[in-house]
C-alpha cells in the first residue's frame, strides 16, 4: 500500500459519513486510544474485521484520551500518529479521530451494522450498546487478549524491568 493510499483511510469525521456509503456493508465500527500498538490491539481488530466488510476505527483525540485517566502524560503518541499505525493495519478499511469521552455521537452519525469492544468491558453496561441497538445493529465483546496492555508496558517501562512476554 502507497503512502498516499494509507494516509486515505484517515478521513475527516465530516467526510466520514460519505466515505463509508462507497464500503460494503456490514459496517463494523470500534474506538480505542491505541497508544502503544501492540499484538492484543492488533488481534483485537483483526477479530473485530471478521464481524463484517468494513472495519472503521474511531482512535480517541489526545483531549480525549486524556480525560480518560490513564496519566497526565498520556496518551504518549500524538492523535495523528495513532491515527496513522492503526490505518496501516490491514483489517482496517477507515480511520476517524474524535473529541468526545465517548464515541456515542459518532455511532449516531455513521450507524454501524455492528458496535465491538474488548472483553475487558461489559457490554450491557455501555451507552454505545444501546444506541447502536436503537436501529438494529448489534453489540459484540471480543474475549480479552491476556498479557498484553499499553498502561502495563508504560509501567514495566518506567520501572526499567524486562519485558516478559505472554505465552502465545
Amino acid at each position: 500500500m502507497s503512502l498516499d493510499a494509507l494516509m486515505g483511510k484517515i478521513v475527516a469525521r465530516g467526510d466520514l459519513r460519505e466515505r463509508l456509503a462507497l464500503l460494503p456493508r456490514p459496517w463494523v465500527f470500534t474506538n480505542g486510544v491505541f497508544d502503544v500498538l501492540h499484538r492484543g490491539h492488533v488481534s483485537y481488530l483483526h477479530e473485530a474485521r471478521a464481524l463484517g466488510q468494513t472495519l472503521v476505527v474511531g482512535v480517541n483525540s489526545d483531549a480525549s484520551a486524556r480525560r480518560l485517566g490513564k496519566g497526565a502524560d498520556r496518551p504518549l503518541n500524538a492523535e495523528r500518529d495513532r491515527a496513522m499505525v492503526v490505518a496501516a493495519l490491514a483489517s482496517v478499511s477507515l480511520v476517524t479521530l474524535f473529541d468526545e469521552s465517548t464515541p456515542v455521537v459518532l455511532l449516531r452519525e455513521l450507524r454501524p451494522d455492528v458496535y465491538v469492544k474488548g472483553g475487558d468491558y461489559r457490554i450491557d453496561e455501555l451507552e454505545e450498546a444501546r444506541v447502536v441497538r436503537e436501529w438494529g445493529g448489534h453489540a459484540v465483546v471480543l474475549p480479552f487478549v491476556a498479557g498484553y496492555s499499553t498502561t502495563a508496558l508504560v509501567r514495566r517501562i518506567r520501572a526499567g524491568e524486562e519485558q516478559v512476554r505472554p505465552q502465545a
